[in-house]
């Protein structure tokens, strides 16, 4: 089980402006298909996941893991 999801400001912009679901994103954290280090930033990280309910397209969510949260940005 995930700690809680926390979403910024930009995240939440960009999740209503494309439409993305909050329980997409939390899937894509707890499971996703691939992961990697994002290159700009040491600190963060990109998971991505082939979302169904979007025709099977690939979701990229970039997240930083806190003491006790999932920050999504």
């Amino acid at each position: 089980m995930l700690p809680r999801i926390v979403y910024t400001r930009h995240a939440l912009d960009v999740m209503e402006e494309r439409q993305v679901l909050q329980e997409w994103v939390a899937r894509t954290v707890e499971a996703p298909e691939t992961r990697e280090p994002d290159p700009s930033d040491t600190d963060l990280t990109r998971a991505f996941l082939a979302i169904p309910e979007r025709d099977g397209r690939v979701l990229r969510v970039v997240y930083a893991l806190e003491p006790d949260a999932v920050r999504i940005v």
